[in-house]
């Protein structure tokens, strides 16, 4: 059949709040222009993250219930343990509350002032926690993934040359090797095994260790399955244990690619790592059978990681963005091509091109498209990645709009709503204004910045 349903009943239910044009526009003042102050309850359709958002199955709650609680050796861990075991075959597992946990916990290990710590791209929070020792994150991703049009099958590649020459010249500011898969930043772009082995080579060849940051690593192993030659015909179980066999680490937030709404773990090879790690584990999460999670937590994580991998959710889990990319490229909506895997990423800089960088159109979009239809997004760009460590600004490579999609949350309708929306917006988009920063944090500024519209035809940066 062409259509693709999805492959789960809804069993529960809760209303959304329909808000008024007005309404919205008076909430977007009082937060300063920033959606992530609003209550959600005031958000009709909530696209501003898959993290945390998924709706759990009946055989997670049912494994809540089973959830043991005891301070030290929880069976939870254990079941834990084995459901992460059994797809990323690593010695040590650590539970942490979530996968920043798990970066600042290795960061803080191997960072410093200094050090080089390089991937395809650090999403927010990883780059956020390298910094804060003073290293410095390097962003290696291939050529093809700052161009929204191209239609590469696995823009999320590391430059190898580019890998291959850092290595060669500063190896010795180099404490690991990272790798995001999918790469979220550059529009949830996968990671072919063959570019994740490539890298492994040259990582280990030069004597680093690889690190992957895994969050949404089952979408990434069914897109190898569907695009890449050879493994059409393998299980992304397989795949999977492919990606992570030539690893020495990972990362995770399994308020992911697990289902669950808490969670993460850091996982290595490396004993002395580990138990440096364990240690500061005690000192800022908890024992490390619970890390900063309750034991039912940690059982719906086991739970989720078996599901994650069923083929028939993974193919609706990749078509419903298709979905929503198609209709939109029709429309003439610049997209980011091919659409990533958990999310469809919008071109702000070409759909609002009277709004130049440093007014921010990545954060304009996303207002209007809150204020238009009452829909949260998430600005991917330069208020995202525009400050330098040293407070400079600088525009970031493309400003994008994230819509990302929670699992097993919405349907075809909510979809279809988020497109009509655009049609408006594509009517009134000349309209729209720009932004100035009025109050930022020192680091992940676009978290609580507070931001004020600029008048019409103002000139940059005022």
């Amino acid at each position: 059949m062409k259509t693709i349903i999805e492959p789960f009943r809804i069993k529960t239910v809760e209303p959304i709040r329909m808000t008024t044009l007005e309404e919205r526009q008076a909430l977007l003042a009082e937060v300063g222009w920033n959606l992530f102050g609003l209550h959600s309850d005031d958000v009709m359709i909530d696209l501003l993250t898959d993290s945390g958002t998924s709706a759990m199955s009946a055989e997670q709650w049912a494994a809540v219930m089973r959830g043991d609680e005891s301070y030290a050796g929880s069976p939870s861990f254990y079941r834990f343990e084995a459901a992460v075991r059994k797809l990323m075959p690593f010695r040590h597992i650590i539970p942490t509350h979530q996968g920043r946990a798990a970066e600042a916990i290795l960061f803080s290990i191997v960072g410093g002032a200094g050090k080089l710590i390089p991937s395809n791209t650090h999403f927010d929070t990883t780059r956020g926690n390298i910094e804060a020792t003073g290293a410095t994150a390097i962003d290696l991703v291939i050529a093809e993934a700052n161009d929204p049009d191209n239609l590469h099958p696995f823009k999320g590649n590391v430059d190898l040359a580019r890998l291959e020459t850092l290595l060669e010249r500063q190896g010795a500011a180099v404490p690991i090797v990272m790798l995001t898969v999918t790469n979220n930043a550059g529009g949830g772009q996968p990671v072919s095994l063959a570019n994740i082995r490539a890298v492994a080579e040259i990582a280990h060849r030069h004597g680093k260790p690889l690190v992957i940051d895994a969050c949404r690593f089952a979408e990434n192993a069914y897109f190898i399955k569907c695009r890449e030659r050879g493994q059409g015909s393998r299980s992304v179980t397989d795949i999977v244990r492919d990606m992570f066999a030539v690893a020495d680490g990972m990362t995770m937030s399994a308020k992911k690619d697990a289902f669950a709404n808490i969670g993460g773990w850091l996982a290595t090879n490396d004993d002395v790592l580990a138990a440096a790690a364990r240690n500061r584990l005690i000192l800022t999460e908890g024992f490390p059978t619970y890390g900063g999670l309750a034991g039912r937590d940690l059982d719906a994580i086991a739970v989720g990681l078996g599901e994650i991998v069923d083929e028939q959710y993974l193919r609706y889990r990749l078509r419903t963005n298709e979905y929503i990319g198609e209709r939109l490229f029709a429309l003439g909506v610049p997209i980011v091509r091919p659409v990533g895997g958990h999310a469809v990423f919008v071109d702000a800089r070409r759909f609002l091109p009277h709004i130049p960088p440093l007014q921010y159109p990545g954060q304009a979009l996303a207002i209007a498209l809150y204020e238009f239809g009452g829909i949260r997004s998430c600005e991917i760009g330069t208020v995202m990645f525009g400050r330098k460590p040293d407070g400079t600004e600088a525009e970031a490579p493309m400003d994008l709009v994230r819509l990302a999609m929670p699992r097993r949350v919405y349907t075809q309708s909510h979809a279809d709503y988020l497109i009509e929306v655009f049609e408006e917006l594509l009517v009134a988009r000349a309209a729209l204004r720009g932004l100035r920063i009025s109050w930022q944090p020192e680091r992940l500024r676009h978290f609580t910045a507070r931001f004020a519209p600029l008048a019409q035809g103002a000139p940059r940066g005022q």
